[in-house]
């Protein structure tokens, strides 16, 4: 019997392509979901509670000073740790740009930066925590293009004490893809909760990856 050769033409190898993506996100989900979401935070107390807990504990009291710092002119009663959003910023090959929060209407509605195609990148945020400790500190960064979902990434960043001095946080390095196809604007989503299920920031934003001669 002779063979057969069947072709796929390029609409077939586009439907596989979205299908094949559609599942690698899906498995993508269900990792988080086993990594973040099943675990059951303690009840939220006071920053000065927690302070003022195990107070006879040498070793502990050192750790908590380490931790939290001289914030005691800044304690109060409020029960909900805040989030102080200060920049975004982008690394890559051609260095880096920041761009302060908030951002203006003008700036929204631009292309937040450019990438080249198949170069690698990283985000970059500062922030500012207030009031009280934030636990299990989560993001995921959902990227789009022409309304279809090409990218979904997610991480840990820790647990963070309320201090006077921003902290700044690099996430995982992502690699731009390549080729005329993925030449474009992207829109993305960016968004940051902790353990409790508090959402911190929710920042839509947009990027454009392009050939660099």
């Amino acid at each position: 019997m002779e063979s057969v050769e069947i072709g796929v033409g390029p609409s077939t190898a586009s439907a596989l392509a979205g299908e094949e993506k559609k599942q690698e996100l899906a498995m993508k989900e269900e990792e988080d979901e086993k990594i973040f979401g099943k675990f059951v935070p303690g009840p939220l107390l006071p920053l000065k509670e927690h302070i003022e807990k195990d107070k006879e504990d040498e070793s502990l009291r050192r750790w908590k000073e380490k931790l939290l710092g001289c914030l005691e002119s800044d304690l109060n009663d409020q029960m909900e740790p805040e989030v102080k959003f200060h920049s975004i910023g982008i690394i890559s090959s051609d260095g880096e740009v920041n761009t302060p929060f908030p951002m203006s209407e003008d700036l929204n509605k631009l292309a937040l930066f450019t990438l080249r195609e198949g170069s690698s990148y990283q985000l970059k945020l500062t922030f500012s925590v207030l009031h009280n400790i934030v636990s299990g500190l989560v993001y995921t960064n959902t990227v789009w293009k022409g309304g279809l979902e090409v990218d979904r990434s997610s991480g840990m960043l820790g647990t963070f004490a309320p201090r006077k001095e921003p902290y700044a946080h690099t996430l995982e390095e992502e690699t731009t893809p390549s080729g005329v196809l993925a030449r474009g604007v992207y829109t993305a989503k960016l968004k940051f909760k902790d353990d409790d299920k508090r959402c911190h920031m929710e920042l839509d934003y947009s990027f454009e990856i392009r050939k660099f001669d």
